[in-house]
């Protein structure tokens, strides 16, 4: 795989505001809920994330069987909305000052994740709010970008400046970036751990990207 990226370039996706280096994967299959959308939009959803994790070589399941579902999305209007969800305080604690900072930052998308003993992904929770830019994207594109967003833990700002999706020019399609995959699938390497704090982890991941590309003896 040629991708002209570097150590440095990765260790940045998994890079905080504060300087500190955060991985994780999933470590259980995954098992997606959509809420607030039509059927046609759950489809699409849920296909989406069936693509980003057979790319990762990881499987999905029809239920938890802790939470039913692990990886939940809600499509709303406005944050205020999460507060009349039932029971939702219980799997995001301090909800209410959260919808706070939310709407104070006007902000168009949250994720919270949860993680097992090992670090790795035990859950998520995806809340997209569906005003301005964010509705007009296209439904395909969305799901897109947030199931590579959630199958890995990126860093706060991995993808502030730049998607995780490109245009493909031939025919419009719009694909997951080369590079984006590429750490994705090499993150899912069996002997990758499941998370990591060490930026060295970001040379291992590196050190996969390379690995198609050597010569062969």
């Amino acid at each position: 795989m040629s991708l002209d990226l570097t150590p440095q370039d990765i260790q940045s996706l998994f890079t905080s505001r504060d300087g500190s280096y955060g991985f994780a994967r999933w470590g259980r299959p995954i098992s997606p809920i959509v809420f607030g959308v039509e059927d046609e939009t759950l489809r699409v959803v849920k296909g989406a994330i069936e693509a980003v994790a057979t790319l990762a070589g990881h499987q999905m399941a029809e239920t938890d069987p802790e939470l039913g579902s692990n990886l939940m999305f809600f499509f709303f209007r406005d944050w205020a909305e999460l507060l009349d969800v039932p029971d939702l305080e219980r799997l995001i604690p301090g909800l209410e000052p959260l919808v706070g900072r939310l709407q104070a930052g006007d902000a168009s998308q949250y994720r919270a994740f949860r993680f097992d003993d090992q670090g790795a992904i035990q859950a998520s929770f995806v809340f997209l709010r569906m005003t301005g830019a964010m509705a007009d994207i296209p439904a395909e594109t969305l799901a897109l970008a947030q199931a590579a967003q959630v199958i890995l833990l990126w860093g706060d700002q991995a993808f502030a400046e730049t998607s995780p999706l490109a245009v493909l020019p031939e025919t419009g399609a719009t694909i997951l970036r080369p590079e984006i995959a590429g750490i994705i699938a090499a993150a899912y390497d069996r002997m990758m751990p499941p998370s990591a704090i060490d930026a060295s982890h970001a040379l291992r991941l590196f050190a996969r990207l390379q690995a198609p590309t050597a010569p062969q003896g």
